[in-house]
């Protein structure tokens, strides 16, 4: 006969760390989400992914970092990308990374992301609205190039 196995009870919460003021209350075009995570993304020396969760009425309700890669790469799954949005109480989301290179042009890797990340979404009801990549100068939002 086996002995009984203890079973851990546990609650799931998202803490807030901090918090920013936006003026703009709502992201309505790419270039806005670009205007939001800028200042987060530039400075950066690896590339961080980030995960903008928003409500129904496209204003954000919290930023995510979701991962923070290499040089020049990071690896990112749907599942830590979709956790935050779920806990979030999203109902759409936005990601975004930046190319410490400067350069925002898209990789494979980028647009394969991008398509995992809009079929989660779909299954759990959670739109991805937009891909960015952001640098300095510039941004490639890739719904506008038609990745999604």
């Amino acid at each position: 006969m086996k002995s009984a196995k203890r079973v851990n009870l546990v609650s799931v919460k998202l803490i807030k760390e901090k918090s920013m003021l936006y003026q703009k209350r709502k992201v309505q075009s790419p270039q806005d989400a670009y205007d939001l995570l800028k200042p987060m993304l530039v400075d950066e020396d690896r590339e961080k992914f980030l995960v903008v969760c928003l409500s129904t009425k496209n204003e954000p309700v919290a930023i995510n970092v979701c991962h923070v890669g290499s040089l020049n790469a990071s690896i990112v799954h749907p599942r830590e990308v979709m956790k935050v949005a779920i806990l979030a109480n999203s109902a759409s989301i936005i990601v975004a990374h930046n190319h410490p290179s400067q350069d925002p042009t898209e990789s494979r890797e980028d647009i394969e992301v991008t398509k995992r990340l809009a079929e989660a979404g779909k299954l759990l009801g959670i739109e991805l609205l937009d891909h960015l990549i952001v640098c300095e100068e510039k941004f490639v939002s890739l719904k506008e190039k038609g990745h999604i």
